[in-house]
């Protein structure tokens, strides 16, 4: 029992310490790392979406070539930024939803892509754009390079969460 107490009385006075109310330790953000171009807009929108979604990013100015290549995307997948969240890739403007799900779901793959620069896909998603959505989807990329239907966007569906 006594180490319970001094587990406990430590926990709290860690909580006080570090802001945590009491907490040992609280729910982190799972954290995206990104590499894109440093003057991509899209890129920077996207970075944005995450944030506003339960994501902290760490910023890569570029090597998101060398990225995609080294997390074992197929180039023909490719877009304008690379991310890797968990243990998986993210290649190009996945939506922070389909991300929370895979991390959730734990399947066993590379990680999801859409391919391309999609318009109405978020970060393609600003007032340049006007009301416009193009369909499309989030691929699911499995070990050996191949892909399934993650989720679908119809023109008339938002991404927006």
């Amino acid at each position: 029992m006594q180490k319970r107490s001094f587990l406990k009385a430590l926990s709290i006075m860690a909580g006080a310490q570090f802001g945590l109310g009491g907490a040992v330790s609280a729910k982190t953000r799972p954290l995206v790392e990104v590499w894109k171009d440093p003057e991509c807009g899209c890129c920077k929108d996207w970075v944005k979406h995450l944030e506003g979604s339960g994501f902290d990013v760490r910023v890569h100015g570029s090597g998101n070539t060398a990225a995609r290549a080294r997390l074992g995307i197929p180039a023909k997948l490719g877009s304008c930024h690379t991310g890797q969240v968990g243990g998986y890739a993210l290649e190009g403007h996945v939506p922070a939803r389909d991300i929370q799900r895979l991390l959730a779901e734990r399947p066993k793959a590379i990680g999801l892509a859409v391919p391309g620069m999609p318009v109405g896909s978020p970060g393609m998603d600003g007032p340049i754009y006007g009301e416009r959505k193009d369909a499309y989807d989030v691929l699911l990329v499995k070990a050996d390079g191949s892909t399934s239907i993650f989720q679908s966007y119809s023109s008339k569906s938002s991404t927006a969460s």
